[in-house]
């Protein structure tokens, strides 16, 4: 049976997307099935896996309001996984979804009928902890929390945390935190090493030993269409994603 892990956070700009993308392709190098669903109005996952999401014939709009099944708006993407593409008709979801009864458990009934044909699914969510991010986490077992090393960062996520526990007790009682993960760190900054500790100190074993460093090839990867380890495979930020790749699945084998 697969896994299905959101990569949330409802603070924008903490590398959600980098990881929900990077983490895909390089799961993929280790011989897993992945599919990466883009649940973001944005599109970012969508585009930075190089499809156009101006030309979605079939998109994750359709399948949260029930109009497709989720195996036709699946695309393989030359980085090896399967992505449900996303674009800005998705925000009209929000409020179509209203009407639907059970309206939070949408995106888990529609992958119900792909189960056991992923080891992974990944869900990337929008900057905010809106239906859509429910959604995900109703249907996840897991959820991977971006952490960028800032003075706000702990206080940011008490907020994610609540909605998780929340979740937990009234929607998907196997839900988990998988694991918090430190991007965009820089160790010459003397903030990003503090807030790294203070993350350590709360976390402990939650915390993913591998750090995602500021890297210009990871920044630059996603203009082309294309995940670091297929854009520069010797960069720091393809070796980190590997790396994170190995211990995502180290301690799934040990939860196992």
């Amino acid at each position: 049976m697969g896994k299905t892990i959101a990569i949330a956070n409802q603070k924008g700009g903490v590398g959600k997307t980098t990881t929900s993308i990077n983490l895909a392709a390089s799961l993929v190098r280790t011989q897993r099935r992945i599919m990466l669903v883009d649940i973001d109005p944005q599109g970012n996952a969508t585009m930075g896996s190089g499809v156009n999401k101006e030309e979605l014939a079939c998109s994750t709009y359709e399948v949260l309001i029930g109009e497709a099944r989720i195996a036709l708006a699946r695309i393989a993407v030359d980085a090896g996984y399967d992505l449900v593409p996303a674009n800005d008709q998705l925000s009209g979801a929000q409020v179509e979804l209203m009407d639907i009864e059970r309206r939070e458990s949408c995106l888990r009934e529609a992958l119900r009928s792909i189960d056991g044909e992923y080891d992974y699914i990944l869900v990337d969510c929008p900057p905010a902890l809106n239906l859509l991010t429910i959604n995900a986490l109703v249907a996840a077992q897991a959820v991977i929390i971006p952490m960028q090393c800032e003075y706000y960062a702990l206080e940011g996520l008490t907020a994610l945390l609540n909605i998780i526990r929340k979740i937990r007790q009234s929607l998907n009682p196997t839900l988990k935190i998988e694991g918090l993960i430190r991007t965009m760190f820089d160790p010459r900054n003397n903030l990003d090493n503090e807030v790294s500790a203070q993350l350590k100190e709360h976390f402990g074993d939650k915390l993913y030993r591998t750090i995602i460093p500021r890297n210009v090839r990871l920044a630059e990867a996603p203009s082309y269409g294309k995940p670091v380890i297929s854009y520069d495979m010797q960069s720091k930020g393809a070796q980190a994603y590997l790396a994170l790749a190995g211990e995502v699945l180290r301690r799934g084998e040990a939860a196992a």
